[in-house]
């Protein structure tokens, strides 16, 4: 049996912001894994290809959740679009109707 330590899975009360400092270096850690996929996929292997690219729909729902998540904790529209290079109204058209 596995266990996770508690201060990996810990979320913060409802409203309250946190700084996660490993994002910066998790987010690097799946871009080199996802390049590492795609070359793997340039030397030959052309039935992997398909799973390249469902990668691409499972990352716009990730970025759904997260925005989802990021509303449920209290950061506006604005907020997130402009994290995002989008404004608020772009924002909330295209993750509003999720929450």
């Amino acid at each position: 049996m596995f266990t996770v330590k508690a201060s990996l899975t810990h979320t913060p009360s409802r409203g309250k912001r946190r700084q996660i400092v490993e994002n910066d270096e998790f987010a690097a850690f799946a871009r080199r894994i996802i390049r590492a996929h795609g070359r793997r996929v340039a030397t030959g292997d052309v039935e992997a290809l398909r799973d390249l690219v469902a990668l691409s729909a499972q990352l716009d729902d990730a970025i759904g959740e997260a925005v989802i998540g990021l509303r449920a904790f209290g950061y506006s529209w604005a907020e997130i679009g402009s994290r995002l290079g989008i404004s608020k109204q772009a924002a909330q058209q295209r993750w509003g109707g999720q929450s």
